[in-house]
């Protein structure tokens, strides 16, 4: 039997505003082809199916499309909610869905039997059993009385992560006995490299999980949560698949996969890297040097190529940030958009408060002379100074006329 692991298809999601629905459809175009050549029995989605717990109309109707491509495909499908899904809103088609062969755990249920899906092979005999377990939210794992203070909390939560894997263990091994199980899970395990677009889950990933307590029962336990494909440090063959599409400028260098497991060749997964579909890119330096990488840019017609921009300089100075927008407004080549810019400087000017002794009263402060201060701390030549000075003296005597009609 094989068996495809994935997780995290973030559906809805946008890039600083930057729609991916068309990554998706890419994605899930490819999938279909690989669980054709791959001859996949059986899907496995641990976790975050959407981007949003209220997705919108549009994701919705992607999610449902990508199930009818599936659907011909004549293979079972297990999905899972993750920390980002409303349990409810997946719930909801649960029954239709089911007659479609496809089983949908949006959240814990109160039986914990519920998760154990049985898979059958072609003579009907029950040949793996997937304990499909969901994000576990806090209420799922400890009552109002576990623990009276924060690190008790935690520790309440730990230890309901594990009780609930070794019950499901359990389960497995009483219900379909000499069985082999399959784990799912949507959780942050001790030790894992993030990215940018991860949410922190189950107190700010401070109740992170050790990987070594899921124990030895499961054969393979696939992992959702995580968006850089990684092995965890586990007593059975226990990995995230990461998510399929990078989500975030952090994972522009991600190599993005699925995993198979054949069951005929033992538990351990072979890697299938998903095609690049969009870069990501990220150009930083001077604005000089960002104007020349950005004019180094060769157009292409693919899926636009989406730019993050960072200027780097060591002092601050406002015109910098200026010529910055200016360059990102400007910026017009095709197949290219920049849709994250940002300044970091290496000395930040002072504030206006340390311009002076604290012994000094403000009404002694004569504004023309605060502002040569403020501007003396930025990179100005004489000329730009002068102009500056010039529309300061303009504003300023703009100021005093006014106050003046008001007086009379």
């Amino acid at each position: 039997m094989k068996i495809l692991h994935t997780a995290d298809w973030h559906i809805g999601k946008k890039l600083q505003k930057y729609d991916l629905s068309r990554d998706f459809d890419l994605f899930i175009d490819w999938l279909c082809r690989t669980i054709r050549q791959e001859s996949v029995d059986v899907l496995l989605v641990s976790g975050d199916i959407f981007d949003l717990s209220n997705p919108s109309s549009e994701a919705r109707t992607q999610y449902y499309r990508a199930l009818m491509q599936l659907r011909p495909l004549n293979l079972k499908i297990i999905l899972t909610g993750g920390n980002h899904d409303s349990p409810s809103m997946l719930n909801a088609p649960r029954e239709i869905l089911r007659q479609l062969d496809m089983h949908v755990i949006g959240g814990m249920p109160q039986e914990l039997a519920d998760v154990l899906i049985p898979i059958s092979d072609k003579n009907g005999a029950t040949e793996i059993v997937i304990a499909a377990l969901p994000f576990l939210r806090d209420s799922d794992l400890r009552s109002a009385n576990d623990g009276s203070n924060y690190e008790d909390r935690i520790e309440a939560i730990r230890k309901g992560i594990q009780n609930t894997f070794h019950r499901a263990a359990q389960l497995c091994e009483q219900d379909y006995p000499g069985i082999p199980a399959i784990a799912m899970g949507h959780l942050f395990a001790a030790g894992m490299e993030t990215s940018e677009s991860e949410r922190d889950i189950q107190i700010g990933n401070q109740a992170a999980f050790e990987a070594s307590h899921f124990g030895d029962y499961f054969r393979y336990i696939a992992l959702g949560h995580i968006h850089k494909p990684q092995q965890v440090k586990a007593l059975v063959p226990t990995f995230y698949s990461g998510s399929p599409l990078p989500l975030s400028f952090s994972e522009r260098e991600d190599l993005k996969r699925i995993l198979i497991i054949d069951t005929s060749n033992g538990w351990t997964p072979h890697s299938i890297p998903v095609p690049v579909f969009r870069r990501l890119i990220k150009i930083s330096g001077t604005i000089n040097k960002l104007q020349q990488r950005l004019e180094e840019l060769k157009a292409h017609e693919e899926l636009e190529t989406l730019v993050e921009v960072e200027l780097i300089e060591e002092q601050y100075d406002a015109v910098k940030i200026y010529n910055l927008d200016k360059l990102v407004v400007n910026f017009e080549k095709p197949g290219y958009s920049i849709i994250k810019h940002r300044a970091t400087f290496s000395h930040r000017h002072q504030d206006t408060g340390d311009l002076y002794s604290t012994e000094q009263h403000l009404e002694d402060l004569k504004p023309r002379d605060v502002f040569l201060k403020l501007i003396g701390q930025h990179e100005y030549d004489e000329i730009d100074q002068g102009e500056i000075l010039s529309a300061f003296d303009e504003l300023l005597e703009a100021v005093k006329n006014e106050e003046n009609s008001i007086k009379e």
